[in-house]
């Protein structure tokens, strides 16, 4: 599950605060800010067998808080008939360079997960509606530690994310797909 990239931005109102941005020089906090609301979709996992992604039905809620560079992120999914409903709720926050972003992570039966990720916009965003940011760290993945990108593309009402691994100690520099959110955001 997409743990970072729930940031935050620069002022109380985002909209005024992106209004004000010049073009190409939109902060990656105000771009994360403005994915605040209702969005549903799917949780992908690959299928290792068939190499297809197997999609979980999931909703998304995303509150920016009013001191406008603290996001909490509330993922619901149904992760099948033995573990039921699943609740995932990550609080995160931006540093004020807008660089990183620190969250921590919370789920029934779980120790808290929590971080440290370096942010980049590897080019201009065209507007508040139209970008990608990519989130890497090093962390424990599976049973070892790995290099883990999350690349958010968002293009319009549409949002996905796809982590990668790239698993430290395998003798190997490559990027693998771990699971994909694939979001569409929900009128208001």
């Amino acid at each position: 599950m997409h743990k970072s990239l729930s940031a935050l931005v620069l002022a109380l109102i985002p909209g005024i605060a992106l209004a004000a941005a010049e073009p190409g020089s939109i902060s990656i906090g105000a771009l994360l800010t403005q994915t605040a609301g209702e969005w549903s979709g799917e949780l992908q996992y690959r299928d290792y067998q068939s190499n297809q992604w197997e999609g979980l039905p999931v909703k998304v809620r995303i509150a920016v808080q009013p001191d406008g560079v603290t996001m909490i992120r509330t993922a619901e999914f149904d992760d099948g008939p033995q573990t039921g409903l699943v609740w995932i709720t990550t609080i995160s926050q931006i540093d004020s360079a807008g660089r990183s972003e620190s969250y921590a992570q919370f789920r029934k039966g779980r120790a808290v997960d929590s971080g440290t990720a370096t942010l980049a916009l590897p080019s201009s965003a065209r507007d508040a509606q139209h970008w990608t940011i990519i989130a890497t760290q090093t962390r424990r993945d599976g049973n070892g530690m790995a290099q883990v990108r999350e690349t958010t593309t968002r293009d319009g009402a549409k949002m996905v994310t796809l982590k990668e691994v790239n698993p430290i100690g395998d003798g190997k520099d490559e990027w693998l797909p771990r699971n994909r959110l694939v979001l569409q955001q929900i009128a208001q």
